[in-house]
């Protein structure tokens, strides 16, 4: 007997799924939420006020398009791109997205590095594509470009990179990102993860934007849910060639964008003062947590992102949850490919200096 189920996608059959970070619960405790990546300093105040004024009009549709956002963003990036060579959207996922449904076709294959961001496995599932992992190499998360040229077949369509990653906190050097792109088949698009770009200050820390510029087949997703403080108004953007752009923007949708996140996005990108302050708190936050992790001989990778990776002196979960009770809520991230491991963003003082007392508390008691 045919059923409705007959007509299911066997891809689309129920697997693991994406799941975001949790909320604070509510109770009277006071919570430092440091388990989402956030903004330590909350929302850009020009970005706040932008939204505010943009409340009035929610009532009439929005722009029809991302223009005035994609030219707002030409000047944050002092015009070494045009204005074509950026497309907008709800949030960077929805930008990986919006380039896996653009790319991939039933048994294509689609290759990242775990432990990496789950979407990119995700995702790929959702257009039938063959998924390939080739892990970071151990003891330090290093990309390993010969196993991943190795797994290159005449099936792969998407290759997946993360500068900064997530949840590693590690980075793609200069030469080790000019070597692979030059040994990359030039019909397989590259996609570049660099949402945590601003917190990066290594010396040999490179983005997305040389290779771009010189016609590599390279797309780099960024998100004004970190720097920018607008992790609630789901809104990022990529840039990349002009050619691959204006394929991709066969399938923008119209009035995709909300008003207020345009607004909000185009007055973030104005606040240079507030952004210059996040990633000052957050560089200095790392350094104080380096050395107190140090003190505590709590295992830790090297960070260019605005949060650390450890090796808890618990097991995941029960570390997770006498963090928690003491008021600091962080996340496991077995789900990304680095099981026993947790991830703790990097807050404010008072936020880091919380969390440091709770270690000590677990730790010696």
């Amino acid at each position: 007997m045919n059923t409705i189920e007959s007509i299911f996608k066997s891809y689309l059959e129920p697997k693991e799924v994406y799941k975001g970070g949790k909320n604070i619960p509510a109770s009277n405790q006071k919570v430092h939420k440091l388990s989402s990546n956030e903004n330590p300093l909350g929302a850009s105040p020009k970005a706040i006020a932008a939204l505010k004024k943009a409340a009035m009009q929610v009532a009439i549709y929005p722009d029809q398009t991302d223009i005035r956002l994609r030219e707002a963003l030409v000047a944050d990036f002092n015009g070494a791109l045009a204005a074509d060579q950026f497309i907008c959207g709800n949030s960077g996922s929805e930008i990986i997205d919006m380039l896996l449904r653009a790319f991939l076709n039933e048994g294509d294959e689609v290759i990242y590095s775990n432990p990496c961001f789950l979407p990119y496995s995700v995702f790929s599932r959702w257009y039938g594509a063959k998924q390939i992992d080739v892990p970071l190499k151990s003891p330090n998360y290093d990309l390993d470009i010969d196993g991943i040229l190795k797994a290159i077949t005449k099936k792969t369509k998407v290759i997946f990179l993360t500068s900064p990653n997530n949840p590693t906190g590690t980075y793609i050097a200069k030469p080790v990102l000019d070597d692979f792109l030059n040994r990359i088949p030039k019909n397989i698009l590259i996609v570049f993860d660099e949402v945590y770009r601003h917190f990066a200050n290594a010396e040999d820390y490179v983005t997305a934007l040389p290779y771009v510029k010189q016609g590599h087949n390279v797309v780099a997703i960024n998100s004004f849910s970190k720097t920018y403080g607008l992790a609630g108004q789901r809104i990022g953007y990529c840039y990349t060639t002009a050619t691959i752009a204006n394929y991709m923007r066969q399938i923008h949708k119209p009035f995709l964008l909300p008003l207020t996140s345009i607004e909000a996005a185009i007055g973030a990108l104005n606040d240079h003062l507030f952004i210059e302050n996040t990633v000052k708190t957050v560089l200095t936050g790392k350094a104080y947590l380096t050395e107190e992790f140090k003190k505590l001989s709590i295992d830790h990778w090297p960070t260019q992102a605005n949060f650390f990776i450890i090796d808890p002196p618990l097991p995941e979960m029960e570390f997770t949850d006498k963090l928690m009770a003491e008021g600091i809520m962080v996340r496991p991230v077995s789900q990304f490919g680095a099981p026993g491991k947790v991830r703790i963003t990097i807050g404010t003082q008072e936020a880091n200096q919380a969390l440091i007392s709770a270690l000590q508390k677990i730790k010696y008691t």
